[in-house]
């Protein structure tokens, strides 16, 4: 883990941040989140502050101000090289300078450099980026305001790049505070919204409810991620929304044009989603990083991340069809797997891994994941087996580009599954994964679950996925339309993919175009159309033109690593287009030079380094008391079946005399265990039934099996 050097510490010098404050404008699945940081230089000498923060992984930062005083100096981006010298050369000058720049290890780390602030002055940022909305399991739209920034793991050889400049202070120690108020506009009625931090009561602005405010509560200490979920109906509709062009920009460029937003979130009809496979490889790959000791969250009770990673491979391995393959793999600064390759999913299988399951400990060292993944991806796939990986991790490494890349290059044989648990989990990495592994992100965090979050992505896996997607554009003539986003390889429930494009040309009296989107799901063909207006949206702030620009440019900043560098042309097309949108990259920098009354600020110039929060790792307060529903699930056989026994009638609450009383006589034991377990799930476990569904299938599949016992049951 990469240790903090040189950094101020809260007791003997002063932070000049004080504030933030965060206004977002949420438009259906995409938003504009602005944000203002107040600086203060309290010291006696001028100060250069630098403050290493995190973003979402998705975003694209737009807009770059400084405001010193009553004047504002808006930045422009430039070469990150070139932007780097002037900032230099301003500080070193006596100008007051802002810089702001993307890390090179991962795209949601960003580092802001205020220079020469004299003594006693004040000075104002803000920045605005705009970013798509995860879609949750429950169909909720995610929106995180990552606060905390934990030191990432630096594979052995690597440069520790921006992440070795982490200043972090304990939790309750952060010497500025957030205020965070967002508008929420939606095409459809909007039921509630939720956060893990506490909020004033949703405001609605119209009849329809498909406007409405909401508010942190006052004296928020931005300590942990805020989390916003919000809730729409009718969410499953498809939408195309095109705006208009920059006026501003140059005609024929991407910014000079129109840009259509294509939102496709299938909702599977329930005979699909009835289908399962049990024809598949399933890997669990777990971090037993030494940061997997810290408690799931800071409230009474809390189990640690391992002991919950334990709980839910139990599950995972209770839950397996028969006939599947599978494999365990930890990892940490090392990595270690179960079997020496995927063995066939039976009884003995899978006590054999339960019981090295119990043994699992975050004894592994730092968090490093690629050397598994490559490790995997080297392995062979079994025939007619599709792989599917379940990375369980809290998301804290350097290299996150190089995994994405990795993961890329092998998405045709390999879907991914990420899970980020607690503060701190890198949204690039977790999100970045599963997008690139055409699979499903999970984020666990605050009193969340691991639990039913990881059996919703499980059952995504089992069901099947809409494959030979194809997407056309029916424009009139003289119109055309070129894709900014990649094409769509595979496409799984409860996955949400946002398209865009360009569209140039025009065309005299026709108002509207389509799309159509042909696939194939469960071996059935499937056509949607959809029609949009070919009169461009105004007033909407460029968002989806920025969110098109982001697109290409991570498209291209892959394509340009994948090429180690040598793809003639690849990164300054990147940065021609970052310079033309206005949205960061990995090449480019914002910079923002002010020169003050044409006098230079005098006296030598102190380095300061802003901390952002970062919880210590105590161990947890108390062992949790155990779970009966763990316990019932732990007892079940790999077939589906329960045993009756002494163990099974305590989670029952009764005894085994009182549990083997009633059973008729010609019932087998073994089927009236199993009815018995199952009466008691729905029951008294109905409000977990996400985290047991399989297993009582299993069950109940079982017991239709057994013809002549179940037949007298009847």
């Amino acid at each position: 883990m990469v240790n903090c050097c040189g950094l101020i510490t809260v007791k003997n010098e002063p932070v000049p941040l004080k504030s933030i404050a965060v206004e977002v404008i949420v438009k259906g699945h995409v938003a504009t989140v602005s944000s203002t940081l107040q600086y203060e230089n309290q010291e006696e000498s001028p100060l250069e502050a630098i403050f290493v923060f995190p973003l979402p992984g998705e975003a694209a930062i737009c807009r770059f101000s400084a405001k010193i005083g009553q004047t504002e100096v808006v930045a422009e981006v430039q070469e990150k090289q070139k932007a780097q010298e002037q900032y230099d050369d301003a500080l070193s000058s006596g100008q007051q300078a802002f810089q702001l720049e993307e890390s090179d290890e991962s795209p949601d780390v960003f580092k802001l450099s205020v220079g020469s602030l004299p003594p006693g002055e004040k000075a104002s940022v803000s920045l605005d980026y705009v970013t798509e909305l995860a879609v949750q399991a429950d169909d909720g739209l995610r929106l995180c305001l990552p606060a905390v920034l934990n030191p990432r793991y630096q594979p052995q050889g690597s440069d520790s790049g921006s992440s070795a400049q982490v200043s972090s202070v304990p939790t309750g120690s952060v010497p500025y505070s957030l205020s965070l108020s967002a508008h929420v506009l939606s095409p459809h009625p909007i039921c509630r919204v939720e956060s893990n931090c506490p909020l004033d009561p949703l405001n609605y602005l119209n009849t329809e409810k498909t406007q409405a405010t909401v508010s942190l509560a006052a004296g928020h200490q931005f300590d942990r991620d805020v989390e916003l979920l919000l809730y729409y109906q009718d969410t499953h509709q498809p939408s195309a929304i095109l705006e208009a062009a920059q006026t501003s920009a140059k005609p024929g460029s991407l910014m000079g044009n129109p840009v259509v937003m294509l939102s496709l979130y299938p909702d599977f009809p329930n005979d699909v989603m009835s289908l399962m496979t049990s024809h598949a490889e399933f890997l669990f790959i777990m971090d037993r990083s030494g940061s997997m000791s810290c408690p799931m969250h800071n409230g009474p009770g809390a189990q640690d991340r391992i002991g919950s990673a334990r709980d839910t491979l139990l599950l995972l391995l209770k839950s397996l069809p028969m006939g599947c393959y599978f494999n365990i793999i930890s990892f940490g600064n090392i990595y270690k797997s179960f079997f020496p390759k995927s063995v066939k999913y039976s009884q003995k299988t899978m006590d054999e891994a339960l019981k090295k399951v119990k043994a699992m400990r975050a004894d592994m060292g730092g968090t490093e994941i690629l050397q598994p993944l490559k490790h995997i991806y080297s392995q062979p796939c079994l025939p007619d087996k599709p792989r599917q990986l379940f990375l369980i991790t809290d998301g804290e490494v350097g290299n996150t580009k190089e995994v994405l890349d990795l993961v890329k290059t092998n998405a045709g044989s390999h879907r991914c599954f990420s899970f980020g648990i607690g503060e701190g989990a890198s949204s690039a990495l977790i999100s970045g994964v599963a997008k690139q592994g055409g699979g499903h992100a999970q984020f666990i965090t605050g009193q969340d679950r691991m639990q039913p979050k990881v059996m919703q992505s499980l059952r995504f896996a089992l069901h099947p996925a809409v494959v030979d997607i194809s997407v056309k554009w029916n424009v009139p003539k003289g119109v055309s339309v070129t894709p900014l986003s990649p094409p769509i390889r595979v496409h799984f429930q409860g996955q949400r993919a946002l398209l865009y494009a360009q569209v140039t040309g025009e065309s005299l009296g026709a108002t509207k175009g389509s799309v159509t989107v042909k696939y194939s799901l469960a071996k059935q063909p499937v056509e949607n159309q959809l029609s949009f207006s070919l009169k461009p949206a105004e007033d909407t702030g460029l968002t989806v033109h920025r969110l098109g620009a982001r697109t290409l440019i991570r498209s291209l900043e892959m394509e340009e690593r994948e090429g180690g560098g040598e793809k003639k042309g690849v990164k300054e097309k990147v940065v021609e287009l970052s310079v033309q949108s206005g949205v960061s990259s990995a090449f480019t920098a914002f910079i923002a030079v002010h020169k003050v009354d044409g006098e230079s600020v005098q006296g030598p110039m102190l380095r300061r380094q802003v901390p952002t929060p970062n919880f210590d790792c105590p161990a947890p307060a108390s062992i949790p008391a155990k779970d009966p529903l763990l316990q019932l699930i732990s007892l079940q056989k790999a077939f589906g079946s329960w045993v009756l026994e002494a163990a099974l009638a305590e989670v029952l609450g009764k005894t085994e005399e009182e549990v083997a009383k009633p059973k008729p006589a010609p019932v087998d034991q073994e089927v009236w265990a199993t009815v018995l377990a199952l009466v008691w799930l729905y029951g008294f476990k109905m409000e977990a039934q996400e985290e047991w569904q399989f297993l009582a299938m299993k069950a109940v599949s079982w017991i239709q099996a057994q013809k002549g016992s179940y037949s007298s049951l009847s």
